[in-house]
């Protein structure tokens, strides 16, 4: 489902006013079409076929499973105290962040217990074919794909730290407004932003973001990327941590809002997801991220994503 169908939806059941629906308003919605709000939000699609941007403000710690997209993602943060979970690795974030989430790579925020400041970010979706287009027809653009995930704008000029807000916030207003022609100059603010991300962050050596202190649920996560085409079960990673079973289940619990298990097929489904999208065969790809037959896989795939295999091939 895309937003723009969600919106509809929402204000056809009286609900709300469609594009500002708050999040309750959107998960009542998809409760009474029997959509689970996490599938929705990890297969979300991008209403336009290039570029799309908009604002969303969490002011409680909404629990927002792991996922990965198959468009490029660029969050500025606004404002937020929390770390960001990218791949296995995690980082504190704050305000002026850019974060480059690739098509592929699972990500997901990690709010702290007490939620002291809302989380406020600009996000734009920029398609496969979209930057495609424009490093095809800009080729130092291909540059940004050597950039690090996290961008620290807290050591460029607050002049330029004033530009790339106002320039996140331009195609915000311009999406929000829809005059005739806003995908067009949605489309060329977005080019404009990556154009000034280039040269503010690939003039010169961009230092790799600091990575927060590596604990407990760190290394487990990488012990289950290492083995996703492995059995894993709680009791051998408890004995390969030395620790109990329960400490790793209230970990996760804690600090994802899932439990182990649910975490390893979390992971499992994402890779697959990149092999479908690399054209693998689907029997093949059930092997290769560890599920010991296709039916389990499919199973899996249905209930974490609420669409097939096969229909996500498609897609």
């Amino acid at each position: 489902m895309k937003l723009h169908e969600l919106a509809r939806q929402v204000q056809a059941l009286g609900l709300g006013t469609g594009s500002n629906a708050t999040k309750e308003q959107q998960r009542a919605v998809l409760e009474r079409l029997n959509i689970d709000w996490d599938s929705f939000y990890q297969e979300v699609e991008m209403d336009y076929p290039l570029v799309q941007t908009q604002q969303d403000v969490s002011e409680t710690g909404d629990v927002v499973a792991l996922h990965s997209h198959a468009y490029y993602e660029i969050l500025f943060i606004r404002s937020g105290n929390l770390q960001y979970l990218i791949g296995t690795r995690r980082y504190r974030v704050q305000r002026g962040d850019i974060l480059l989430l690739r098509p592929g790579v699972s990500h997901r925020p990690l709010f702290p217990e007490k939620f002291t400041e809302k989380y406020d970010r600009v996000v734009v979706w920029l398609s496969a074919e979209g930057i495609d287009m424009m490093q095809q027809n800009w080729s130092f653009l291909t540059a940004l794909d050597r950039l690090p995930c996290v961008l620290r704008t807290s050591d460029i000029s607050a002049e330029s730290l004033a530009w790339f807000e106002n320039g996140f916030r331009r195609g915000v207003k311009e999406s929000e407004k829809a005059a005739p022609g806003w995908q067009a100059v949605v489309f060329a603010n977005t080019l404009e932003l990556i154009t000034r991300m280039y040269r503010t962050f690939c003039s010169g050596e961009v230092p790799e973001p600091v990575e927060e202190k590596r604990e407990l649920l760190d290394e487990l996560m990488s012990y289950v990327e290492d083995r996703l085409a492995e059995h894993i079960n709680l009791e051998d990673t408890a004995r390969h941590f030395h620790v109990s079973e329960s400490t790793i289940s209230q970990l996760f619990r804690k600090r994802m809002g899932v439990s182990y298990y649910r975490y390893v097929t979390q992971r499992r489904l994402i890779a697959a997801k990149t092999m479908i999208s690399e054209g693998s065969n689907l029997e093949r790809v059930a092997e290769a991220v560890g599920f010991t037959d296709y039916s389990g896989f499919y199973r899996a795939f249905k209930q974490e994503y609420g669409i097939s295999p096969t229909k996500f091939r498609s897609l």
